[in-house]
């Protein structure tokens, strides 16, 4: 491996733990205990180094609204090795994994939400990461129900998250494994409820 190769690594892994430490700042302090120099103290790095790859605090939000982006496109990813109903099987049950029920998880997301109701620019990070996310959604629902046109694939990706994300701000009040257990039920029960042909060639929720 040639010392490019080397340094490369080196500062990716230098600049993932700058965004771990400010990420990690946020869920414990809220956005008032995020600085420059609070994440190169987290971090353990000089605060030139944050300065490098970050410009200022906000480019330093930005990124970590992204990674949580790519964390959530994560959930969705097709599994290619499943079938098309085990795929939405997986990821909906996924969203209630140990790893994502923690404090520290669960109060990073409510700080970030709070900050994209608060700042504009924050705002339309998070409102395009949430259109990729029910998309994600949307097309595991689609591909386990064929028979849905894709507008009511998104509006039951669309209710989906409307529980998961009550299910994420719920268990920062403690874990109850019986109601996470009840509403990944509901969304199982959202996704796979069953469609019947108007007649005019689209497919739609039957009714209760």
């Amino acid at each position: 491996m040639g010392t490019n190769a080397v340094n490369s690594g080196e500062q990716v892994d230098r600049q993932s733990r700058i965004l771990e430490a400010a990420m990690d700042l946020l869920s414990r302090h809220g956005i008032a205990g995020v600085s420059m120099r609070s994440v190169a103290r987290e971090a353990g790095v000089a605060l030139g180094l944050v300065n490098y790859y970050y410009d200022d605090k906000t480019t330093l939000i930005r990124a970590a609204l992204r990674r949580v982006d790519e964390h959530d496109l994560l959930l969705v990813a097709p599994d290619p090795s499943l079938p098309p109903d085990e795929q939405l099987r997986k990821a909906l049950r996924r969203v209630a994994a140990k790893d994502l029920l923690t404090t520290r998880y669960l109060s990073l997301r409510l700080h970030l939400w709070a900050l994209a109701q608060a700042d504009e620019d924050y705002a339309q990070i998070n409102a395009k990461a949430f259109d990729r996310y029910i998309d994600g959604v949307a097309a595991l629902v689609s591909a386990a129900q064929p028979a849905l046109s894709w507008a009511a694939c998104r509006d039951r990706a669309a209710d989906i998250v409307v529980i998961q994300n009550g299910m994420w701000l719920t268990a920062l009040l403690g874990v109850d494994a019986a109601a996470i257990q009840r509403s990944i039920e509901r969304t199982e029960q959202i996704a796979f409820a069953p469609v019947h042909d108007d007649g005019t060639g689209s497919a739609e929720l039957r009714p209760h």
